[in-house]
């Protein structure tokens, strides 16, 4: 049976493109094309004000603070940093150590995890294994089976039900930086 009570998921923040500029950076400043770009960090740092707001109330009322964090381990410096960059702000915002024991690749081990946490769960990750993550989580391919790879702005909500045996998917648009779209992903 499942504990926790909501997951939430999310990309990544925005990466480069290549080895063109812009390029990725890693936390001091070092260009690192595994890492996020200037805008992928804009976007960390707003995620931590829509998880863990200063003052007063979420923006979002399917949103809550997470009491555990994960992503997607790098493989010791062989894939990306980028979900573990992208979620680490919210984690210090909140305390919160990030777990990155599962990498891409064990999205139904995470998803397994995931659910077994007691409260609330964020989750960050990369864009193309996140349907297998819903899918686990849900049971079923009622979600969207591709996320675009344009799309870093849209949170995906699990809610356990009030049997405590299923959970309903639900998305939230982020709007936090220019560009972001008010429309989920179908």
């Amino acid at each position: 049976m499942a504990s926790a009570q909501k997951i939430m998921v999310i990309r990544h923040g925005e990466k480069p493109q290549g080895a063109i500029p812009p390029y990725g950076v890693t936390i001091d400043g070092e260009q690192d094309v595994n890492s996020l770009l200037v805008a992928g960090w804009n976007r960390a740092g707003a995620l931590a004000v829509l998880f863990a707001p200063s003052r007063g109330e979420l923006q979002s009322a399917e949103l809550a603070k997470p009491q555990k964090v994960f992503a997607a381990s790098d493989d010791a410096g062989k894939s990306s940093k980028r979900p573990e960059e992208t979620v680490s702000v919210v984690g210090q915002k909140l305390k919160l150590q990030v777990d990155t024991s599962y990498s891409v690749g064990q999205e139904q081990q995470l998803a397994t995890a995931a659910m077994a946490c007691n409260g609330v769960v964020l989750v960050g990750w990369e864009h193309k294994h996140i349907p297998l993550i819903a899918n686990a989580i849900l049971g079923n391919t009622s979600a969207p089976q591709t996320w675009p790879g344009e799309r870093f702005d849209v949170v995906w909500v699990f809610d356990l039900d009030s049997t405590g045996s299923a959970y309903q998917f639900s998305q939230v648009c982020q709007l936090l930086l220019p560009g972001d779209s008010p429309e989920p992903i179908l």
